[in-house]
């Protein structure tokens, strides 16, 4: 390489704004006015509305509109690059806050699109989705219930639709969902032997991508007491027992099935009492949900697991409630940026290799 050649920039993180009506575009405004940001950072959004939200927060924050991810290595440092996404409403701003509004689901959605278009184009690392509303979604017109599942559908593009995952991250706990977004009656229904193996080797993966070689995984029932031999129900006997036993076939560490009631006690890390798992794989999505934001909001992080590039988001919603007010906590955001940026870290540096041989078994 020429000496003279000026070192590439790193493909910068992408921030979607959320609902503009929630508190997402002001927690990001938060995370630049307090310098928490990593550099290299850009919004996706509305210049607008993340305007508005500098002055709630209060302090300087400067905001610098660019129409490219390349664009952010000529931003000044502590400035807040913020690419505008087209075709949002003319009356976005009009939208009140802590309102469900159909031009504030539209625009977040559009973000999300517009930063997914680039992730796959390679132009962004990855992405930190600030919340949305399911509601102001499902009135903007759009189909899925809710990131998750929208991220899914966009990744694919005209082509097979990947298995995704909820994986739900604290200080103390990791746990992934086996169903997430459906009605309790529907995600029982969903389990099947094929979906419970495929979650835990996608745990598997993704603990390997955090730098864990060889994750110890619980499996966790769906019944009371795991199923009580059958008494108290047949699916850890039929489904989720016979999956565990395939896992462990394949070679992975895993322990299972396991009371639901006990088991994330038993994973749950502490200064003075390690966890005895890594991860918890969880049935259903209060099984997996509760535990975590038990443990409080400040640093839940989610993890999407099956996408081609890495996405994270803070473990709340709008919190319609709080929204222009300035009270909003950024802990969550900047533990969901943090988790971003090291998956890409791992990911460059090649740990990636020893769980894709997995998918070739």
């Amino acid at each position: 390489m020429n000496s003279h050649t000026p070192p590439t920039a790193p493909t910068p993180l992408a921030f979607t704004m959320g609902d503009p009506c929630g508190i997402g575009p002001e927690i990001i405004a938060k995370l630049y006015r307090d310098g928490h940001v990593a550099p290299g950072c850009v919004v996706v959004g509305d210049v607008a509305v993340m305007r508005r939200v500098t002055q709630v927060v209060g302090g300087f924050v400067a905001l610098a509109q660019i129409d490219h991810p390349r664009q952010v290595a000529q931003v000044p440092p502590h400035c807040m690059p913020v690419l505008q996404v087209k075709g949002l409403s003319a009356d976005l701003m009009l939208a009140p806050w802590g309102q469900v509004s159909p031009s504030a689901g539209d625009a977040a959605a559009k973000s999300v699109g517009q930063a997914v278009a680039w992730a796959l184009q390679g132009e962004v690392s990855g992405i930190v989705t600030a919340p949305i509303h399911k509601e102001a979604f499902a009135a903007a017109g759009v189909a899925w219930p809710g990131h998750t599942e929208f991220l899914q559908q966009l990744a694919a593009g005209d082509g097979p639709v990947a298995p995704v995952r909820m994986m739900l991250v604290n200080e103390s706990l990791r746990t992934v969902l086996v169903t997430a977004h459906l009605s309790l009656h529907q995600a029982i229904e969903a389990i099947t032997f094929d979906v419970v193996l495929q979650t835990i080797r996608m745990a598997h993966e993704c603990l390997v991508r955090f730098g864990v070689p060889a994750p110890r995984i619980a499996v966790a029932g769906l019944n009371p007491h795991a199923g009580e031999g059958g008494l108290l129900g047949d699916e850890e006997i039929h489904i989720i027992g016979p999956a565990v036993a395939a896992a462990r076939a394949q070679g992975l560490q895993v322990a299972g099935p396991l009371a639901p009631d006990t088991v994330f006690m038993r994973a749950r890390h502490a200064p003075d009492h390690p966890g005895e798992f890594d991860v918890v794989v969880a049935m259903t999505h209060d099984h997996a949900l509760i535990p975590i934001k038990y443990l409080g909001l400040a640093h839940g992080v989610n993890v999407t697991l099956g996408l081609p590039f890495v996405r994270t988001s803070p473990d709340h919603g709008t919190a319609f409630e709080l929204a222009g007010t300035g009270k909003a906590d950024a802990s969550s955001l900047r533990a969901a940026m943090r988790t971003a940026l090291a998956l890409i870290d791992h990911a460059a540096s090649g740990v990636l290799e020893a769980a894709s041989s997995l998918r070739a078994r």
